[in-house]
């Protein structure tokens, strides 16, 4: 029994030893939003093109990730939500026992957005009755991908330009690629300074996603402006 055990444990440790680099939890984070390849993996965490494949070769050994091949290319997704869940998990544990973390939660995400965020399951509530307007601060192949229902994707690169198109009579819930991106931080100092009442989604569209929340895609969508 120990020896059966042990084995376990040893298939535990596949997954533990698969986290310990901080490349490869930036890489799990951009999988999270939507498949990718490696090229686009490379540009995004600035790794070359072999460091980046052997990463993800670590992943995938210890089945945290996936690959289909398309001619010469090779893309990449999470296997599951339960990977998602796993890192949100890991997140909240070194929020609670590293001093470290917290301490760089104090400083400076929390002065980005004093005031208290949004969380999931008040945001279904309030999108019943038609009460705010989300805004979806992602690159727009990842809100293509899938997002919250009825969220207008803004870009990050033109937030400042398109927050006039909005409309001041809703507070405005922000949300990016999960509870660290500072997309949707920026996004809401930048409404705050326009005069809209603006809070950020607690967490991101993974997280969401890995909840069970309903999604869209866009063609699912009517096109259309603000």
């Amino acid at each position: 029994m120990s020896s059966i055990k042990y084995l376990l444990n040893e298939q535990l440790s596949l997954i533990a030893q698969s986290l310990t680099s901080p490349q490869r939890l930036e890489i799990l984070e951009y999988l999270s939003q939507t498949e990718r390849s490696v090229d686009e993996l490379s540009q995004l965490s600035n790794l070359n093109i072999a460091n980046t494949s052997r990463h993800l070769q670590i992943l995938k050994q210890a089945a945290l990730v996936v690959v289909r091949r398309a001619g010469n290319k090779r893309f990449y997704k999470l296997a599951g939500n339960d990977v998602t869940n796993l890192i949100s998990s890991l997140r909240n544990t070194a929020k609670i026992h590293l001093a470290e973390v917290e301490y760089l939660m104090q400083s400076y995400l929390n002065k980005k957005d004093e005031l208290e965020a949004i969380d999931a399951q008040e945001l279904l509530e309030r999108t019943k009755h038609n009460e705010v307007t989300i805004l979806d601060i992602r690159p727009k192949e990842e809100f293509n991908t899938g997002h919250l229902p009825n969220a207008i994707n803004i870009p990050p690169d033109e937030i400042n330009e398109r927050i006039k198109n909005l409309k001041k009579d809703k507070e405005i819930v922000a949300y990016c690629r999960g509870p660290y991106c500072l997309f949707a931080y920026d996004a809401i100092e930048a409404l705050r300074g326009q005069g809209f009442r603006a809070k950020r989604l607690e967490n991101g569209f993974p997280e969401w996603k890995a909840a069970g929340y309903p999604i869209q895609q866009s063609h699912n969508l009517k096109q259309g402006g603000l």
